[in-house]
């Protein structure tokens, strides 16, 4: 089939799936089947359009935003890994929503629906924008259509939370992210990605410094300290909203616009000539270690897993700054790593709830002994986070490790065995919780969640699993990075 073709498919999809939603919301059944076929039928387009992804030239404008700056996408491989990975886990999480918006009796599930087909579809023009103005629009459309979803609930704190998302999210695209674009363009005359990026030699070292804080702390849905607040706040969200935030859409799209903005308009070698770039190196890393620090303190699952994601994230940002091939591709594929991982464990999160209204650590004893099926799927994803073998989160942390060594950054190496020690110490303890330990008398009754949820969560733990046995998908889009590194 004709790649553009292909590519215009990818970008309506999730829009067509947005109206049919509107049009059928009165039928339950229909609806819901009409999100989970277009997300079937959009990961079918993505892989399609796999073979293209290399070639960086397939093209699609649409018309002329400014005389000079084109409404535009392009394929590329990165943009293609964070395609792919949305539109599969849109399955799995349609199929987890499907049990977990039922199992609660969740009002509103129409305007979910409608929401996440919208989030879905900025984030496929996200990942396959052709320059920083497309990409922008896109990022914002996000950010919107995933606000009545932080708020669903319709409570005053889901309100309170809602303006938290909003202010820190849009105050920081608005004031740092959009003026960064502005800067650029009055610098370069140019906003297109474009391999070996678009700066000069002669540009001022100083305005590179600036930029390169304006671009980092702008996308604030990378959740870098002190920009992170908006990720605990969201947290009052339901839980396959909490799996969109934290694995398929919103962080995702925070890393991925920070890494394709280091490969394509800064480029890495570019990029260790900046003074700033040590300087973000030591934000992330100090993000990492306050971060896990805080999980660690956690007693609420939801809330411990939102600050986990926090630490998680700035290992794609550092590993960004360290802009050698092995870190670049480390940073493609956390980003892969993460998602699996904190995807199940979130959904497991949510199994809990469902089956047992269940939200503090301390609810937990004994859990993983009636709860068999969503236990493991959890053991599987946190051993994933602390980056253990045979799970994802082994991988890119070991191309992280490479990168680091090759250029002796010990303080890198110091933050990994320091996050991953502090990993291990607030996952560990759940895990031997709810697997060692007898459950309270009387809570023997409680059984699995539904079973789409169930479903769903052993997926994507099996995606973890697999991952690390199989690769190759994700492998070859990083590796072929190297070529434009």
């Amino acid at each position: 089939m004709n790649p553009v073709i292909l590519l215009s498919i990818i970008l309506l999809t999730p829009v067509a799936c947005a109206v049919l939603v509107l049009v059928f919301s009165r039928f339950a059944n229909i609806r819901d089947a009409i999100s989970l076929i277009s997300a079937i039928v959009l990961f079918t387009a993505v892989c399609l359009l796999f073979p293209f992804a290399y070639s960086n030239s397939i093209e699609l404008k649409l018309f002329n935003l400014f005389p000079e700056i084109a409404f535009k996408f392009r394929v590329e491989s990165l943009g293609m890994l964070f395609a792919t990975l949305a539109s599969l886990l849109w399955i799995i999480n349609t199929i987890y929503s499907i049990g977990y918006m039922r199992g609660n009796n969740e009002k509103h599930q129409t305007r979910f629906y409608l929401c996440f087909a919208i989030a879905i579809s900025s984030t496929m023009g996200l990942s396959m924008s052709g320059n920083l103005l497309t990409l922008f629009i896109f990022y914002e459309i996000l950010t919107l259509s995933t606000y009545p979803l932080v708020t669903h609930k319709g409570t005053m704190a889901a309100a309170k939370s809602g303006r938290v998302y909003l202010g820190v999210l849009l105050g920081s695209s608005i004031a740092f992210f959009l003026f960064a674009i502005i800067w650029t363009w009055s610098i370069t005359k140019t906003l297109e990605f474009t391999p070996g990026g678009i700066f000069s030699k002669d540009v001022d070292p100083a305005a590179l410094s600036i930029l390169l804080l304006l671009y980092v702390f702008g996308i604030g849905k990378a959740a870098i300290m002190p920009m992170h607040r908006w990720l605990p706040a969201a947290m009052v969200a339901p839980t396959p909203v909490s799996a969109l935030l934290h694995a398929v859409a919103v962080v995702k799209a925070g890393v991925f616009s920070i890494t394709k903005i280091v490969i394509y308009i800064f480029s890495p070698g570019l990029l260790v000539k900046i003074p700033t770039t040590e300087l973000v190196i030591y934000i992330a890393g100090f993000t990492i270690i306050i971060a896990s620090w805080i999980a660690f303190k956690q007693t609420n699952l939801k809330r411990m897993l939102a600050y986990s994601t926090i630490s998680q994230l700035s290992y794609i940002i550092m590993a960004a700054m360290l802009a050698t091939p092995f870190a670049i591709i480390a940073a493609a594929l956390h980003i892969v790593a993460h998602a699996f991982g904190k995807i199940t464990l979130f959904f497991a999160a949510g199994s809990i709830y469902t089956a047992s209204r269940k939200t503090e650590l301390n609810q937990l004893n004994g859990i993983g002994k009636i709860m068999p099926w969503t236990m493991v799927a959890f053991t599987i994803g946190g051993l994933s986070m602390i980056g253990l073998p045979p799970l994802a989160g082994f991988i890119s942390k070991w191309y992280l490790l490479m990168g680091a060594i090759n250029v002796q950054s010990w303080f890198v190496l110091a933050v990994i065995i320091i996050s991953t020690l502090l990993n291990a110490g607030y996952f560990l303890p759940i895990i031997y919780s709810a697997f060692f330990k007898s459950p309270p008398a009387g809570e023997t009754e409680i059984k699995e969640a539904p079973l789409p949820i169930v479903i769903a969560l052993v997926c994507t733990a099996g995606l973890t699993l697999i991952f690390f046995f199989f690769p190759t998908v994700f492998t070859t889009l990083t590796q072929s990075l190297k070529g434009i590194l």
